[in-house]
């Protein structure tokens, strides 16, 4: 039987096993079929792909209507978004730090959609520097970076349009606040690192044929920009060599300025590391670490002496010493050892900070250039901390702490003494002491052990009907530690428990849990995400039909996954720009970044089979009723393409049995999440919090009982 009649005859059983009474936009059908390893796969939704095409822009148009009215219809919608707003409208700022003459912050009064940049000047009194929310009256240009010179004169910042990761970068000089460069374009995957005050290093693509939000981007190169001159002029440092290709590539010089470092990669995890001896730029630019087999970074120079970080023959991390004339692993010297927590360093003050995880939970010890350790520092809690960073010459440090319960606050630390002491607290209507959280382990489908953070209210009675919500991410070893959210709070609020399990395929035990969540055990992952689902049901927090699933990005395909492999253990089903088309990630932008973690359908016969297994857009039923599902992307999200969501939205429509609606929700001129303007967050969680309680049956609390 030809393919196109196979798919016809699928969707009549289909549409006559449906009960459903929802109506969603039609879908249409064209049938492409690809061939992987001698076997045919079908991809109706492959004209999804354009992401600039008027038939797709009518088909989100159309989408958003029926997700909308729906949303609409919710009574409470508003009294979600009035909470939202009214405990997101209070004053944030970070932690400040030293450029030149000026002490610099970033603020928020409470509802802009952009923290803005101040300065201050002694004692003086502090004046706006940089405002992103003047970039564009809807607020949908942002500031995605701003690197000084070391002498604090000029700065590069960088801003993105749409939420796009495509960058352009602008020169200011700081004493004048006046741009005196012309704009940088094309930018992407970049920091600026300055070498004087003359130039900086930057990262980019050639700009890609066809669509710049989904043309794949393979690359990448390492560029110096001299003021005064063209773009057009701009040197190659280092990539676009056809036999040596380098998919991520980044420079940035040291503190004292006499070296470059180049980090080179092909996929997420490991790079090759190049140094430049800048007073001698003749003698080229040799070799650090020559493979990908490890992450390898410079944190300091002192004179000939560097200060690297690494995972190489250390799977949690160490700080190493090298000289610069014998700087291959082979003459390093541990300086911090590994230890059974994982390592992340920062420097100030001319002291190393070393900060650990255990657990998932900070703790931090203070360390000599000579690798004599002073002190622990006493931190507020059980949480996260992060800072302590500042230049050589700095006598306070700061740093911030929150665990999901407690609003960032940021503290003062004096190194010589190790007092510490809050230098700002945010006033905000919440209060902490009202929660409780709670770090528990249980074992997964194999029997290995994952912890779990569970917040809620204090004196929960555990009835097994209590809204939880579950979020996951568990890839790219990325750790998911104790932090404060606005809208994690507003949940809690409303009485629901969240609770965040620390999956395998995260960095929260090292290399070797990263890999145990990668390519043919990504399945791992989903076992754990699974598990901790069901000890929440086991445990009587919640049960099946009160228990809704979240994540964004590869936390989106975590959603995916299991929603599609456990249907009847979940509620509701969130998953937010994910990778979904397990088969295809890799032809769109950097994708063929992440094979680390994925694997890919070419790779070979078995990861071909490995990831058809589970990819979500390949594996929905039509027999199945699935949880209510609410899909959410952007459609100028240039790293994770829309088209993942549109494709798997369009399958679960299709294909979905009963009642349960499956809704897409595409945010316009917003991209992978970051720089999103407040009011567009805000509106998104009153949806997202209103269709989840909604099919969960629940009422909400009135926004008049939040004080604010």
């Amino acid at each position: 039987m030809r393919p196109y009649l196979i798919l016809i005859l699928a969707a009549l059983i289909s549409s006559c096993a449906k009960k459903s009474s929802m109506i969603y936009p039609d879908t249409k059908k064209e049938v492409v079929i690809d061939t992987f390893f001698g076997q045919a796969i079908a991809d109706p939704y492959r004209w999804l792909e354009d992401d600039r095409s008027a038939e797709t822009e009518d088909w989100v148009k159309r989408q958003n209507a029926v997700t909308f009215d729906y949303l609409d219809k919710i009574d409470y919608r508003n009294d979600l978004k009035e909470t939202l707003t009214k405990l997101w409208n209070y004053e944030k700022q970070s932690t400040p730090f030293v450029e030149g003459d000026y002490t610099y912050f970033y603020k928020n009064d409470g509802l802009q959609n952009h923290y803005v940049l101040y300065r201050k000047k002694g004692e003086a009194a502090a004046e706006v520097f940089l405002d992103p929310n003047r970039f564009s009256e809807d607020g949908t240009t942002s500031l995605a970076g701003v690197r000084f010179t070391k002498d604090g004169s000029r700065l590069a910042y960088l801003i993105s349009e749409g939420g796009s990761d495509w960058r352009k970068i602008i020169v200011m000089d700081a004493a004048s606040k006046t741009i005196i460069e012309d704009t940088l374009v094309n930018v992407k995957f970049s920091s600026v690192s300055w070498r004087g005050t003359k130039g900086f290093y930057y990262s980019s693509y050639d700009k890609p044929e066809g669509s710049e939000l989904s043309a794949k981007t393979d690359q990448h190169k390492l560029y110096y920009h001299k003021l005064g001159t063209p773009q057009s002029d701009d040197e190659v440092v280092f990539g676009g060599i056809a036999s040596e290709k380098h998919r991520y590539v980044g420079g940035y010089v040291s503190d004292d300025q006499r070296y470059l470092f180049i980090s080179a990669s092909n996929t997420t995890s490991g790079n090759k590391l190049f140094m430049l001896d800048l007073e001698n730029p003749k003698s080229g630019i040799k070799p650090i670490v020559s493979h990908e087999e490890s992450d390898t970074y410079v944190l300091d120079t002192a004179g000939e002496k560097l200060f690297l970080v690494t995972n190489l023959d250390a799977p949690n991390k160490k700080l190493v010493t090298a000289e610069s004339h014998r700087v291959t692993p082979k003459y390093w010297t541990d300086l911090i050892p590994e230890t059974e927590n994982v390592l992340s360093v920062s420097r100030g003050s001319k002291y190393f900070f070393a900060n650990y995880m255990a657990d998932a939970l900070s703790k931090v010890f203070q360390y000599t250039y000579d690798g004599t350790l002073v002190r622990e520092i006493k931190l507020p809690g059980a949480g996260s901390a992060s800072g302590f960073s500042g230049k050589d010459k700095q006598e306070l440090l700061y740093y911030t702490f929150s665990n999901y319960h407690t609003p960032s606050s940021s503290f003062i630390l004096d190194p010589k003494t190790g007092d510490t002491r809050q230098y700002w607290r945010p006033e905000i209507a919440f209060n902490p002491d009202e929660f409780e959280s709670k770090q528990v382990f249980y074992s997964s489908k194999d029997g290995t052990r994952i912890p779990m953070m569970i917040t809620h209210r204090k004196g929960l009675e555990l009835t097994g009907d209590t809204p939880t919500m579950l979020y996951g991410y568990g890839g790219f070893n990325i750790s998911l530690t104790p932090s404060f959210s606005i809208t994690n709070a507003v949940w809690l609020m409303q009485g629901g428990v969240y609770a965040v399990p620390n999956l395998r395929g995260g960095g929260e035990y090292g290399k070797e849990w990263h890999d145990a969540g990668t390519q043919m055990k990504k399945q791992n992952v989903f076992d754990d995400f699974i598990a901790a689902a069901e000890y929440l049901i086991d445990e009587k927090y919640t049960s099946p039909e009160y228990l809704a699933i979240r994540g964004g990005s590869n936390g989106g395909l975590l959603v995916g996954a299991c929603m599609t492999q456990r249907p009847e253990l979940f509620k509701v089903a969130l998953p937010a720009v994910g990778v979904l088309d397990m088969l295809r990630y890799h032809t769109f932008t950097a994708g063929a970044g992440w094979s680390y973690d994925y694997g890919t359908a070419e790779q070979s016969k078995e990861m071909f089979t490995y990831l058809k297994g589970y990819s979500p857009v390949h594996n929905v039923d039509s027999k199945t009723t699935y949880p209510a599902t609410l899909i959410t992307t952007g459609d100028h999200d240039d790293r994770v393409v829309p088209a993942h969501s549109f494709k798997f939205a369009a399958e679960l429509q299709q294909k979905q049995v009963g009642e349960t609606p499956v809704m897409i929700r595409i945010e316009t001129d917003a991209g992978h999440g970051a720089g999103t303007p407040v009011d567009k967050t805000i509106e998104q969680y009153a949806d997202i919090f209103a269709f989840t309680l909604y099919n969960m049956g629940y009422r909400v609390l009135p926004a008049k009982r939040i004080k604010g």
